[in-house]
């Protein structure tokens, strides 16, 4: 697979797909990677036709590296990242692009720097943000300690959080960061939020926002408020399996309409 070295330490890890047709990028969640996502049934590109599709794993995720500062982890350095792999693979071109948890806010901090690189975005599964931020900070943080203490087997041993019901059936998997490495990544993750609400609703890029229920580090009040502040945004809420599963499609759609605007 091609890689590109990026500042802060890092080598990103990416592919692409497809031949021609305007360029899609889809991003991770945390802890995550382009295969985990797979796994799970959130390789949302898969239904796309008559394009080509950037997938890449984060710095620090998969297949690519990343040094041990807490800071490269936070989302607008992952935006940097996003945005000098674009540069790299797509310099000029205004692309699609798609990502849940992590990905989603990693795209919020890039669509808020350069709005022009962007076509169209679709945020999956928003994570906490703002007021809610607070307490999954804490759990981060005491995450990273246990994992530094006791390791990633006790980790998963005490990691009892209920599954969302639209991912009742999705395979059980586990985090594609080394464990030597996690501790650092989830430190990041407790040490960032979103951008501002005012330069969110600044965002007038065509958006599509895709929550699920039951999943308190994914709240669905973060999709509601995301709607309510994008100029141009249209929210779908996932309550089942049966709901995830209409998600390829509502991006192919989402994708293909602005294309032929």
């Amino acid at each position: 697979m091609p890689t590109l070295e990026v500042p802060h330490g890092a080598t990103l890890d990416y592919e692409i797909t497809g031949e021609d047709g305007p360029l899609v990028v889809q991003l991770h969640g945390l802890t995550s990677s382009r295969d985990r996502d797979a796994q799970l049934g959130l390789d949302l590109a898969r239904a796309l036709r008559g394009h080509r599709v950037l997938r890449y794993d984060a710095r620090g995720h998969g297949g690519s590296t990343g040094d041990r500062d807490p800071r490269s982890y936070q989302w607008n350095r992952l935006a940097k990242d996003l945005l000098a792999l674009l540069d790299h693979v797509a310099p000029g071109e205004p692309v699609h692009a798609i990502g849940p948890s992590m990905g989603s806010a990693t795209l919020l901090h890039a669509a808020k720097k350069h709005p022009e690189r962007f076509a169209s975005l679709t945020l999956v599964v928003p994570p906490t943000a703002w007021e809610t931020r607070a307490a999954q900070t804490q759990l981060y943080r005491a995450n990273a300690a246990l994992i530094e203490k006791e390791g990633l087997g006790v980790f998963h041993a005490n990691h009892t959080a209920p599954v969302p019901p639209a991912l009742s059936d999705a395979p059980t998997t586990t985090p594609t960061v080394p464990e030597d490495l996690l501790p650092t990544v989830l430190r990041g993750a407790a040490s960032t939020d979103f951008p501002s609400e005012k330069a969110v609703s600044r965002i007038t890029t065509p958006t599509l926002i895709l929550a699920w229920t039951g999943d308190a580090a994914h709240p669905v009040s973060t999709a509601k408020r995301l709607k309510k502040l994008l100029p141009d945004a249209r929210l779908v809420i996932a309550r089942t399996p049966y709901g995830i599963m209409a998600w390829p499609g509502l991006f192919a759609e989402h994708v293909t309409t602005i294309d032929h605007r």
